[in-house]
């Protein structure tokens, strides 16, 4: 079905996923993604961190980021529940891929060359959940953020 005017002007703005620390999160996505942190808003009892891929190839200004927020596609939204990172009780979200919770499965990140990617992640440190050399679907890789969300690795182009 085309869309229609109504909905001509949508689009798939982010994602929000809640992460137990924010320090180990940022990391991640900043320094093994290259994602850029669009904004930080802090409010009384949490925290939100937006960050997306910069394709512009050139620096954004912090002007630049806080307004792109909501008016660019493929945003990620961090949220951070002040002191689930110092709480001992803490057990972590479910990551939406085991009972209970199962629902949520995962954000995937298309790279230029999956083994290469995986290269880097290796020697990051980075777990992985699947490897390109294991399983049926040797193209694709699954990796695991600090707060065990799965992240697909997939190739730019990819026939399934």
């Amino acid at each position: 079905m085309p869309r229609t005017a109504d909905t001509a002007s949508f689009k798939f703005n982010h994602t929000m996923i809640r992460v137990k620390d924010p320090k180990p999160s940022l990391e991640f996505y900043q320094n093994v993604l290259g994602m850029e942190l669009l904004s930080e808003k802090r409010f009384e009892t949490f925290t939100l961190y937006f960050l997306a891929f910069n394709h512009s190839g050139r620096d954004l200004s912090a002007d630049e980021k806080e307004k792109s927020r909501f008016t660019r596609e493929g945003v990620l939204e961090l949220t951070h529940n002040h002191g689930t990172e110092s709480d001992p009780k803490f057990e972590g979200y479910a990551n939406g891929n085991t009972d209970p919770g199962k629902g949520f499965g995962h954000i995937a990140i298309a790279v230029d060359d999956v083994e290469k990617a995986c290269e880097r992640f290796e020697k990051l440190g980075v777990q992985f959940k699947k490897k390109p050399s294991e399983g049926k679907m040797r193209h694709i890789a699954f990796i695991l953020d600090p707060d065990g969300y799965w992240i697909e690795i997939v190739p730019g182009s990819l026939t399934l």
